[in-house]
């Protein structure tokens, strides 16, 4: 899929939103890419998921055990990826502010694809990578619908993108006036009690 086709999706989906919004990184953005718009349509979240994980076979030599995704937003990615992939699809948690697979083992020497939904900052795919490899596990790659950083991201191994889709984002005391005049909403997940 071409980056145009992929936001067209979401444009199509109502998930392309404009406003104030705080990020789960805590950047502010006047764009915000609500995926569950997008989640709640099978069809569509199919067809972004079968392209993701063409793209990781393509791009990760040799054998893939196991997609890994960070809870709660990267579920219903890293579950469709897996499908198309043929290999089983698990989760880390929070538990005490740091990731964890609670409800899982994984055996040391696996080999794992970090799989998000959007990544801006590149934090939750660096925190799963690092509760990932202190089991043991080789992380190969990870993997994400949208890269909103552009390739800027680190996330400690190689990104897989199916888009890049640059979006301005800016620290809270840097707003530009425009943004600043616009009440901020947070309609991420991250910081959820």
């Amino acid at each position: 899929m071409t980056r145009d086709e992929v936001i067209d999706v979401f444009r199509e989906c109502g998930a392309v939103l404009e406003g104030h919004f705080i990020l789960s990184s805590g950047l502010r953005s006047p764009v915000f890419l609500q995926k569950a718009r997008v989640f709640m349509y099978p069809r569509q979240t199919e067809k972004l998921c079968r392209a993701l994980a063409d793209k990781i076979r393509a791009a990760v030599p040799g054998r893939i055990d196991y997609v890994v995704s960070p809870a709660l937003g990267g579920l219903i990615p890293g579950y469709e990826t897996a499908r198309h992939l043929g290999i089983p699809a698990v989760w880390v948690e929070r538990e005490g502010g740091e990731f964890r697979l609670r409800r899982f083992e994984i055996e040391p020497g696996a080999r794992v694809v970090i799989v998000e939904d959007i990544v801006t900052t590149g934090l939750s795919s660096r925190e799963t990578v690092a509760a990932i490899t202190a089991l043991g596990a080789e992380v190969v790659a990870c993997a994400c619908l949208i890269d909103r950083s552009a390739g800027e991201a680190d996330v400690g191994v190689p990104l897989v993108a199916l888009c890049e889709y640059k979006v301005p984002a800016y620290a809270p005391d840097a707003l530009p006036p425009e943004l600043a005049a616009i009440p901020a909403v947070k309609p991420g997940s991250r910081g959820l009690a």
